[in-house]
């Protein structure tokens, strides 16, 4: 259903971003935020999912910072490949990134950003940093290391409460830092949006993105 495109972040990279348009006119847009296995075909799928429900969707390739075109999958070796990629990009380049993005899409109305896992924290970065509406972070486990940042506009957080990964002591520091932020726990794993992950779970992906589309429209759509 989308494209890749080709965009320029303040500091001269170039990268690419996969972009898909609505049928109709658009209720505003949505900047998707990978994980650490780069735009692969579940972002690709969730970008496409989103412009059908109306808004312009595109998912920058956050990982052309250290190496173009990655595209991973989920085994363990794959995950330690993508937590290398991960830790050579500094927040100030995610959020050049990032920036570029909402520069592309803005021309649609409001734009949110929607983050998995590293893409969460991002999302979370990105509300209390850049010029946005609203954010939705899926299990962004990271986020705990920016919570000396506040967020500017209404943050959803979907949590797993078997995520091995996340402690619920984080997630609790995480709702102390964000009073005003809308937090859901469900009995999942990590990675449970992701329909190629062991941990997927179809009732808590389908609760999730119908809460998620619910608050895209509250903050996104003019209509409401």
């Amino acid at each position: 259903m989308g494209d890749f495109l080709t965009l320029m972040a303040r500091d001269g990279h170039e990268f690419s971003a996969y972009m898909a348009k609505p049928t109709g006119a658009a209720k505003g847009a949505v900047v998707v935020l990978q994980e650490i296995f780069g735009v692969n075909s579940h972002i690709r799928a969730v970008v496409d999912g989103y412009a059908k429900a109306g808004y312009l969707t595109i998912a920058p390739a956050l990982f052309d910072r250290v190496r173009r075109g990655i595209e991973l999958g989920y085994s363990d070796a794959e995950i330690q490949t993508g937590r290398g990629y991960m830790m050579q990009v500094k927040p100030a380049q995610f959020q050049a990134d990032v920036a570029a993005a909402l520069a592309v899409v803005k021309h649609s109305g409001r734009v949110g950003v929607l983050g998995f896992c590293w893409g969460g924290t991002v999302a979370y970065v990105a509300a209390c940093e850049l010029p946005i509406s609203c954010a939705v972070a899926y299990y962004g486990g990271g986020i705990v290391n920016f919570l000396e940042r506040s967020p500017r506009v209404p943050v959803l957080y979907h949590f797993g409460e078997r995520d091995a990964h996340i402690p619920r002591d984080n997630i609790d520091k995480i709702q102390a830092a964000d009073p005003n932020g809308i937090v859901h726990l469900y009995s999942a794993g990590h990675g449970f949006n992701c329909t190629d992950r062991a941990d997927y779970d179809a009732e808590s992906a389908s609760l999730a993105l119908t809460r998620s589309l619910a608050f895209f429209a509250r903050h996104l759509d003019p209509k409401h």
